[in-house]
């Protein structure tokens, strides 16, 4: 039997991180899906509060280097060492937050994974000077990356990359997959058109997130549906300022902030909505959309990148102007007030979620894994 291919993955945050997005939902789907495939992944991440040093999560196995302050240049360090004394095969780059620029000092091939890139949006997220940094590192990408293949999730990455100068020959596009290991994909869920009239959010609390948008637009809802509920589901830095919005607006008691759920008490509260919004400045892809989607709830979500790619406008849901808070309560209302639209809508998200699957993305990511080790 061969020998598994050794892959180092570099990414701030591990599955079990506080603040775990997208890019570790991605991470923790394909790494089992992968180590049948003949690859065992190691990654280096960050420590948080009464983490252990070193740990398997799942089929990943995670090694964690300290505080954020320390982390960047440990796990370089790390990455050189262990990469020239033979450890690893290859080396996978997660960029989510900070560059690591890994192709400068490892000894075996880089593969790029770029979920998304922040740009100006930093400066809605982090102070400034955070925000400057972040925004000089991806300036450099192009300059620092020029051999490096890249994998993307969506086409609006793709394009953003090839704007930055980023050669499109070097980008492969592989989709990410619908729900998860731990749930089935929904089925049989109650038919849109007779739920409750629910909203919901789902997704970390984050400034860029632009939660507040979703409860604006309800505030401007409830004289005309007066059992109109909220759900906002998921945690972050945000949750706080959005409870002291929604006692402001008024609908601080027909809103329900559920903090962190797991994966099947989150398919049973979507599958109780009949809407979910996305007021996001920018996504790489919208993996909470599919998520919706595959549950049978269409989704409302501001016409950005990667959100224009998740969401096929006034098929699964809408796409609005962002920040615009009248044309999310319009497009959040129809669909609450048209039960044919509904009904059509959830079972076009529902077929359209199941266009995307993990295991179609390991096969890709296996074979992206491939190439770069025998170009080495």
């Amino acid at each position: 039997m061969a020998e598994p291919t050794r892959v180092l993955v570099l990414n701030e945050r591990d599955p079990r991180h506080p603040k775990a997005g997208g890019a570790e939902v991605h991470l923790a789907e394909l790494a089992p899906r992968m180590r049948a495939r003949g690859f065992e992944f190691t990654q280096l991440a960050c420590s948080f509060r009464d983490s252990a040093a070193e740990e398997r999560v799942d089929d990943l196995h995670v090694v964690r280097l300290g505080p954020l302050p320390v982390y960047y240049p440990r796990a370089a360090y790390r990455c050189a060492r262990e990469t020239r004394r033979g450890h690893y095969d290859v080396v996978i780059e997660v960029l989510a937050k900070l560059p690591f620029y890994a192709s400068l000092y490892s000894g075996v091939p880089v593969l790029a994974i770029c979920h998304h890139l922040f740009g100006r949006t930093a400066f809605l997220q982090v102070p400034w000077p955070v925000a400057a940094t972040v925004v000089a590192a991806e300036y450099a990408i192009p300059t620092f990356y020029r051999r490096v293949p890249f994998v993307v999730g969506s086409p609006s990455t793709r394009d953003d990359l090839v704007a930055r100068g980023i050669g499109a020959e070097r980008i492969r596009l592989i989709h990410y997959g619908a729900g998860s290991r731990e749930t089935a994909t929904s089925t049989a869920a109650t038919p849109l058109a007779q739920r409750k009239q629910r909203v919901c959010y789902l997704g970390r609390l984050e400034p860029y997130k632009q939660v507040d948008v979703m409860l604006r637009a309800v505030a401007r809802l409830t004289d005309r549906f007066p059992d109109v509920e909220v759900l906002v589901i998921g945690r972050g830095i945000e949750q706080p300022r959005l409870e002291a919005v929604a006692r402001e607006l008024g609908i601080a008691d027909r809103t329900r902030f559920t903090g962190f759920v797991s994966d099947a008490e989150r398919d049973a509260l979507l599958e109780s909505s009949r809407v979910c919004v996305c007021p996001s400045t920018k996504e790489g892809w919208g993996l909470t959309v599919i998520d919706a989607n595959s549950c049978g709830v269409p989704v409302v979500a501001s016409d950005v990148p990667g959100l224009r790619d998740s969401v096929r406008d006034a098929q699964t849901g809408f796409l609005v102007p962002d920040t615009d808070v009248d044309a999310f309560a319009e497009r959040i209302g129809r669909l609450l007030d048209d039960d044919d639209l509904a009904a059509r809508m959830g079972d076009d998200a529902r077929a359209w979620s199941r266009r995307f699957d993990w295991d179609q993305a390991a096969d890709d990511l296996a074979d992206s894994l491939r190439a770069v080790k025998r170009a080495s």
